[in-house]
């Protein structure tokens, strides 16, 4: 219940003050799950490449409303479930036998720990945020967040020989690790781990028992297939099985067309300097700028407590993100810009709230330790560490939440063009084609509520290409924006081709409407 009011109440809160759609990324993920069956060309090679596809395929029954779809508040239907599920996993680590124990920790200062963890976890003003809108993050952490409890209560059945109960929750993991590889990609890496673990465990046993052949054979296929569908997709629908990584819309590919003078960003080959940048922006994701060492110190000492009372591997899960992001940033192409660190803009800082539920659950292992003190200072340290981060939280509300300040600032000029270019739109004739590219500004058929299916765009290849060719004979207006392939092919079209409105904004390239003159189409 207190993780449902509180998902609803930031959700409320966030889409009357018109701040759900400050994403550009939360904007396109809605517009790729609409397109799927409101497109010139609909189906699932609509979802596209380079974003995994379940955040997508989750959304599409809560925006066939076209309110829900634009208002986006359909988009954040996926994000509010996904973090009261987290919020329930991390209870569920403490409550459910998924840790290893220390003969020290009692079942009453376990299940408070695991009470003001996912206190913790569901209090942080960034993740509220970002759960309020379309962006995966959210999903992401909620499924590997339940990878993690269903692998400790594998390992808990394994030890105390109830290997039926440890095969259903082998599977359970699986089902959630398959989901997570389908969500984002460093749930790739989670999947290493996992089979890293699993595999320990069935060694230091003895093996794999026969009432767990099964199941360990469907875990092996089931999280062998998630990647090898994504692969398979990606050459049937590109003839490219990498070309999430290494297409035009690659995040390589969006770095080579972003640098300018051959400038690197911080941390390029350089996974050193990309683990300082990315810590940091777990840092200031956890924690407000005027309490740093909050976040270092809960981390260090609740990895401390997980590795005393034997979680090695769940630890190393948990951490996971911290390798996975700095290894993308230095060889990935995958920049990380935060306002205190050169070069002092925003961009991914988003990308440090993968280790929220490490510092969630760290902070929960200190607690259990604080709760078994028999010292009279027992009271006053739990206490601390209930108070320090709610604090914490609060100083972040004051300052504004880092991840929302950058949604706000990328957001600025964005919104303002696809509103006045939605205003525009708006104006013409209902039923009317139009040939634009979305790539960057898809937003303002959204805020229009033009079908997609009206629209000719890139996600059309075919139909696109031909209407490069020949714009006024395949579409009624042309949105030409400046120096997109529109714009361009409207410069060799233009004695066929009227002006009816521009949109200019500072900021953004300027967007020219034209009329056909044709009678053709």
């Amino acid at each position: 219940m207190m993780a449902s009011a509180g998902s609803i109440l930031s959700f409320l809160y966030f889409f009357f003050s018109d701040q759900i759609l400050l994403y550009g990324d939360a904007v396109a993920h809605i517009n790729i799950a609409r397109r799927v069956f409101d497109s010139r060309t609909p189906g699932p090679q609509q979802l596209g490449t380079v974003w995994l596809p379940l955040q997508h395929m989750l959304t599409i029954p809560f925006i066939t409303w076209d309110w829900a779809w634009r208002t986006g508040a359909g988009g954040s239907v996926v994000s509010m479930a996904a973090y009261v599920a987290a919020a329930m996993g991390i209870a569920r680590l403490f409550w459910g036998g998924g840790v290893a124990r220390s003969v020290l920790w009692t079942s009453r200062s376990l299940r408070w720990a695991g009470w003001i963890a996912a206190l913790v976890y569901l209090a942080n003003p960034n993740l509220m945020y970002l759960q309020s809108t379309a962006m995966n993050e959210p999903l992401a952490m909620a499924l590997a967040i339940w990878t993690i409890v269903f692998y400790g209560e594998f390992a808990r059945g394994l030890r105390s020989h109830e290997l039926n109960a440890a095969g259903e929750k082998l599977q359970g993991c699986a089902i959630a690790l398959a989901g997570g590889m389908l969500t984002r990609y460093d749930a790739w890496m989670l999947a290493a781990l996992i089979g890293a673990a699993v595999s320990w465990q069935l060694i230091s046993t003895g093996g794999v028992p026969g009432a767990l052949r099964r199941p360990v054979r469907n875990t092996i296929i089931l999280v062998a297939l998630a990647p090898a569908l994504w692969l398979a997709y990606n050459l049937g629908t590109y003839g490219n099985p990498l070309e999430f990584a290494t297409g035009p819309y690659s995040a390589r590919a969006i770095a080579q067309r972003s640098q300018s003078g051959g400038e690197s960003y911080p941390g390029e080959h350089n996974p050193r300097l990309a683990a300082i940048y990315y810590l940091k922006a777990a840092e200031l994701n956890a924690a407000p700028q005027r309490m740093p060492a909050l976040f270092v110190a809960t981390v260090l000492l609740g990895s401390a407590a997980m590795l005393w009372g034997g979680n090695l591997w769940l630890l190393a899960m948990f951490w996971s993100p911290a390798f996975f992001y700095p290894l993308s940033m230095a060889y990935g192409s995958v920049p990380i810009f935060m306002p205190v660190w050169w070069p002092f803009s925003y961009y991914n800082t988003r990308y440090g709230i993968q280790l929220l539920p490490l510092f969630a659950v760290a902070l929960g292992f200190v607690l259990v330790n604080c709760l078994v003190m028999k010292s009279r200072t027992r009271a006053w340290l739990a206490g601390l560490l209930i108070v320090l981060p709610l604090a914490g939280y609060l100083y972040q509300w004051r300052e504004t939440p880092v991840v929302l300040r950058e949604a706000r600032v990328n957001a600025e000029t964005r919104v303002a063009f696809e509103t006045q270019l939605a205003l525009a739109l708006e104006k013409l004739p209902q039923g009317t084609t139009l040939l634009i590219y979305t790539a960057n500004h898809v937003g303002a058929l959204q805020r229009a509520g033009i079908h997609l299916r009206r629209a000719i765009t890139e996600n059309n290849y075919m139909i696109w290409q031909g209407a490069l060719q020949r714009p006024a004979q395949e579409a009624d207006y042309v949105v030409a924006m400046e120096g997109d392939p529109v714009w361009l092919a409207a410069e060799r079209d233009k004695a066929l081709l009227e002006p009816v409105t521009r949109v200019a904004v500072k900021g953004q390239p300027a967007a020219v409407i034209y009329k056909s003159k044709t009678t053709l189409h």
